[in-house]
Parts: structure tokens; C-alpha cells; sequence
């Protein structure tokens, strides 16, 4: 079956096209790993909660919903409905909460994002329904398979064809032969290259802090890129299993919507994350390294608390979150002071924020109110954006954007799209970025980011000394 495709003309009922059927049945013994190596070549999706939580994974394109402009999440919101009003769900995608459809996928950071060389193939919003996707929590794990009916189909008449496709799959996933462990090395690059010297690093964060203590520009998060190239197509899969081993208390994505044109990290930051009525995110801003003992941890820790420069960072992400989700909820649950969340090689200023909306809208609503949060644009919003774009000579494309999961409740969540890095067969690029306040030190911020850049060089399996931690010159 060809995959629907919906883009911007949401109007036209995406039933005119065919119809969706979702079949699932459980899966036990199935390795996610297993299941995305045997998808190599093909679409492939995944999602990892943080310490232990929800995990998918999906393959092929049963849907493809894509929208551009101001409107996006609206579209995106239209689209999701289109698709799912009519849909036929196996009763046991509806008495298992881990089966069903789900639709992967995510946002740009900006609405007007124009695709560049390196995010040639991402849409401003983009998501997929995957073919065959997997679904883990604890011990529960169920193998879904969504399709399209053609419009002169009924779905008694493809139900047994489509689960017996759907336990044919089982089989070869349950017999499949784990992937060995990824190289403790990965090839050495031919090319990697820091394109913006510290010159010009310095000179875009003094006009923007000089800019933050002459005008009502309050924060701005501002970033810089790393480009790697190889030899040989990246290995998408060991940097995954890296992460996946390395910090698994973090949200690990993967949206790879062409084979080997793929966006994946291991993101610290929940931006949102709907069940209902119920509801979760985080203000996360402010950051130090990590010790190497317990008490040098400790210390550093007690350091960012006492940081004037980090709490009122922080606490404008927070002031901002608190503000945009007031409105729209019955209960709103904030602590008053910042704990600390601890990475394996950073720490963060983090306030965990609950909340119990007055209505069950799904979560892009909310997502659209809340993104992007100060911990990624800035404060005010409508100042920070410009500036962004003005001051950044490379786009941002999904970095800093939220990606995550749909239901068919259109219920989900969704990371902060950083720590991340985009791939196109032979070449990588890393962003990371800093929160410049008014007293913000170019020197720190830059060594900041270059903490940053970490994750995914170590995934790559790259030192991350590459570029030292101090003033460097390119």
C-alpha cells in the first residue's frame, strides 16, 4: 500500500484517500535495537523516555503529514484529527494504552524556516506514521502495524491479511540476532571543522548582552555548529546505541524520514508532555561541568545555586512557563526554588512543573503556547526570535525545536530538540548553544557550548577535546 500522504490542504478529508487501519498484538522478547537494524534502508523513528520510561520505535511511511507557515501547529493539529476520526483500531490498541498508532515527528524553530543544504529534506512541521511500530514500557512491549485502506476497501475484508503480516514480522523480529556491541571507536573523520572563530563568537554575544543592558531584550539563547565528514556513510545506529547506554536520563530521538538523513540526540529537556488533562514539563537554564569526585560534584552544584548570573537565567524560563500555562490550567504546581538535575558530564538548574489543564485539547496546543521556552529563544519571545535570526549565521532548522510522539488521542510528548546532531550519509552537524543575559561572559559562554558539543561527539566517537576548553582562534 502507498503511503497517505497530507500535506498543508488539511481540508481535503484525508478519508477521501483511504482509510486508517491499525492492528496490534503483543510483542514479547522483541529488542528495539533488533527492530531498528532491520529497518536499516528504510524510514526510521524512535523515542526513549528518560530513566526507564516509555520507549518506541518505528519504521516505513504509512502517513506523511507536513505544513509550513505561522499555522503549523494548527495544521499539524487538523491533520492528526483528519487522519484518526475514522480510523479503525484493533480493541486492543484501545484497551492497551502502549498500542495503537502513534505519529512521530516535530517542528522547525522558527515557522518561516526556509530548508538550507543541511536540512534540505525537513519540513517546517513534519510527521510520519510509521508501518510497523514497536511500543515498550516496563515489561509490556506490542508490535502495531498501521495502513492505509484504499477507499474501496473495507476493513473486514484486509483485517486477517494485515495480522497476518503483523505476526509473520513477530517471528523475524523474535528470531533476530541482537546487534553486536557498537566499536569503542568510530572511524576517524576526514574533515571537522568549528566554521565560527571565537573572534566572532565574542563579537555576537557583547552585541547582545550590550543590546540586553540597553533595551528590553531580557535573554537570548544564541548557538554555534560543529561539521563533521567522513569516509563512509555515519553510523547512525552506534551513536544511538551510545546514547541509549550513555545517558539514559535523557528523552533519546531518532527521526530519520529518508534513509540516512537522520536527526537523533539525547535531549535533557521535557518541553511538554499531555495525557488528557494531565500535565508535565520542566524549567531547565543554567548550567556547570561535572566534578571528578562526589564532593568536587557537590561543590560545583552549590556553585550554580549561588550563581546570580544562572538563577536569573532560570527563573525567566520559569516566570515565562508560569505565565503561558496560568491560563489553561485548573492546577499549576511550581517549586519556588531551582533544584539540581545531574548528566553525566553537566549539571543543570531544573524545576520540575505539573499541571492539571482545564480542558483535554491534546498536547500541540499546549506545545504552541509554550514553544520556544527562554531555555531555548529568549525573553521576551517576540524580541528574542529576530534576534536569533538575525545574529546566528547558520539556521537552526530543528535544533532548540520540539520533537516527539502523537497519539491517537492526540496526546503525547515532546523533547527540546538539543544535544542533537543532523546527518546526511557522509556529514554531520552538531549544534550547541548558550543563554546570554546581560552579564554574560563570552569566554564561559563559549566554553559552555563547547561542554555541549560532548554528547554527540563521544556518540561519533570523537574526542570531545577537539576543541579545548579555552580561548581558541580558527
Amino acid at each position: 500500500m502507498k503511503p497517505l500522504i497530507i500535506k498543508d490542504s488539511w481540508q481535503d478529508n484525508a478519508l477521501t484517500n483511504g482509510r486508517l487501519l491499525s492492528v496490534s498484538i503483543p510483542a514479547p522478547g522483541v529488542e528495539t535495537a533488533v527492530f531498528l537494524q532491520q529497518a536499516l534502508g528504510e524510514a526510521r523513528f524512535f523515542w526513549s523516555a528518560a530513566n526507564g520510561g516509555l520507549t518506541l520505535a518505528g519504521f516505513g511511511i504509512a502517513a506523511d503529514l507536513f505544513a509550513w507557515g505561522q499555522n503549523r501547529f494548527e495544521q499539524i493539529q487538523q491533520q492528526a484529527q483528519a487522519l484518526f476520526a475514522e480510523a479503525v483500531i484493533d480493541a486492543a490498541g484501545e484497551e492497551r494504552p502502549l498500542a495503537g498508532p502513534r505519529l512521530f515527528g516535530g517542528f522547525s524553530f522558527i515557522d518561516d524556516f526556509t530548508p538550507d543544504n543541511t536540512w534540505s529534506i525537513h519540513y517546517p512541521a513534519q510527521f510520519i506514521l510509521p508501518h510497523y511500530q514497536l511500543a515498550q514500557q516496563n515489561d509490556e512491549s506490542w508490535l502495531t502495524l498501521n495502513a492505509i485502506l484504499p477507499p474501496d476497501e473495507t476493513p473486514e475484508t484486509l483485517l486477517p491479511e494485515l495480522q497476518a503480516a503483523l505476526q509473520t514480522r513477530l517471528t523475524v523480529l523474535q528470531t533476530g540476532i541482537s546487534p553486536a556491541p557498537p566499536p569503542p571507536r568510530a572511524p576517524t573523520p576526514l574533515h571537522l571543522n568549528y566554521p565560527m572563530s571565537y573572534d566572532d563568537w565574542e563579537t555576537m554575544i557583547t552585541h547582545a548582552t550590550q543590546k540586553m543592558k540597553n533595551g528590553p531584550l531580557n535573554k537570548a539563547v544564541l548557538s554555534r555548529v560543529c561539521e563533521i565528514r567522513y569516509a563512509q556513510k555515519v553510523d547512525v545506529d552506534g551513536a544511538l546505541a551510545y546514547l541509549n547506554a550513555t545517558y539514559p536520563d535523557c528523552y533519546r530521538f531518532l527521526f530519520e524520514p529518508r534513509p540516512f538523513h537522520a536527526f537523533y540526540g539525547a535531549t535533557p529537556e521535557l518541553i511538554v508532555d499531555v495525557n488528557g488533562r494531565s500535565l508535565r514539563t520542566m524549567g531547565l537554564a543554567g548550567s556547570i561541568g561535572r566534578g571528578k569526585t562526589p564532593a568536587e560534584n557537590d561543590a560545583l552544584a552549590q556553585e550554580l545555586l549561588n550563581s546570580a548570573k544562572n538563577q536569573h537565567e532560570h527563573a525567566l524560563v520559569v516566570q515565562s512557563i508560569r505565565r503561558r500555562l496560568a491560563p489553561l490550567a485548573s492546577e499549576l504546581t511550581i517549586p519556588e526554588q531551582p533544584g539540581i538535575l545531574q548528566l553525566g558530564y553537566i549539571q543543570h538548574l531544573f524545576t520540575p512543573i505539573q499541571a492539571m489543564l482545564k480542558q483535554a485539547d491534546g498536547v500541540l496546543p499546549i506545545l504552541q503556547n509554550l514553544h520556544p521556552t527562554p531555555a531555548l529563544g529568549g525573553q521576551p519571545r517576540e524580541l528574542a526570535m529576530p534576534f536569533i535570526s538575525q545574529a546566528e549565521p547558520v539556521p537552526r532548522g530543528w535544533y532548540g525545536a520540539p520533537v516527539g510522539w502523537l497519539d491517537h488521542n492526540l496526546d503525547g510528548a515532546f523533547g527540546v530538540a538539543i544535544r542533537s546532531a543532523i546527518t546526511q550519509d557522509r556529514r554531520v552537524w552538531l549544534y550547541a548553544g548558550a543563554g546570554i543575559v546581560a552579564d554574560s561572559d563570552p569566554q564561559a559562554e563559549w566554553d559552555e557550548t563547547a561542554l555541549k558539543f560532548k554528547p554527540m561527539l563521544d556518540a561519533l566517537g570523537i574526542s570531545s577535546n577537539t576543541e579545548p576548553l579555552k580561548r581558541t582562534v580558527k
